[in-house]
């Protein structure tokens, strides 16, 4: 089983990505996962890939879907995978189908986390967690039940991501319609297309994926 999870930031792909391959025995794929890797283990596109971060560029579509198709080959992946974070673009999406093709190899189904965008704002900018033990916490939906100090750690030292700011969020929810949104349509007309309430609860968001999968 092949899938795609879409969605902007902070809709939670990753953490349904995690249950979905824990329950099916699939691999989570991140590309940016696969591309520390690709560069650690000193493979051709891996060292490509090193080359250009190096230099400060940025990774062509070429190179990360050469990292893909190395590891997707690997044993792991044989029962299938989960493609986390790509593709954003419609070009990567044509190149991803192109490379399946010639591995005979198919996507099963693309589900997008629909999201409300002020509701999920206030998700990502409520976001914090423990410096310690990296416990995660929310200032309205999951405070620590002692104020100030950490549930699983005792620790009284908490951190926010600097980019988990309103302007930021903004700014990367207009990057995410502007360039991935597209894919819906793209996907939808390949009759692959499948949709689920992003925002209701975790457990709620599973439920329904597994509907989709089942």
């Amino acid at each position: 089983m092949n899938l795609i999870l879409l969605g902007p930031p902070g809709a939670g792909k990753g953490t349904q990505a995690e249950q979905i391959a824990a329950k099916h025995g699939i691999v989570q794929l991140s590309t940016g996962e696969m591309l520390r890797a690709a560069v650690k283990a000193g493979t051709e596109v891996g060292l490509k890939a090193k080359a250009i971060m190096e230099s400060g560029g940025l990774v062509s579509d070429d190179i990360v879907v050469g990292i893909i198709s190395e590891r997707i080959d690997e044993a792991d992946c044989a029962n299938g995978f989960i493609l986390d974070g790509f593709p954003r673009t419609l070009p990567q999406a044509a190149a991803l189908e192109k490379l399946l093709d010639s591995k005979g190899k198919t996507l099963d189904a693309v589900i997008e986390l629909k999201v409300d965008d002020e509701a999920l704002i206030e998700r990502i900018t409520g976001r914090f967690s423990c410096s310690k033990c990296g416990a995660g916490y929310h200032d309205k939906y999951k405070k620590p039940a002692k104020d100030g100090v950490c549930d699983k750690c005792g620790s009284t030292e908490f951190t926010r991501r600097a980019d988990d700011n309103e302007e930021t969020v903004r700014n990367r929810l207009m990057a995410y319609y502007r360039e991935t949104a597209p894919l819906i349509g793209y996907y939808f007309a390949k009759d692959r297309h499948q949709s689920v309430d992003g925002m209701a609860p975790i457990d709620e968001v599973t439920k329904q994926i597994e509907a989709i999968l089942s």
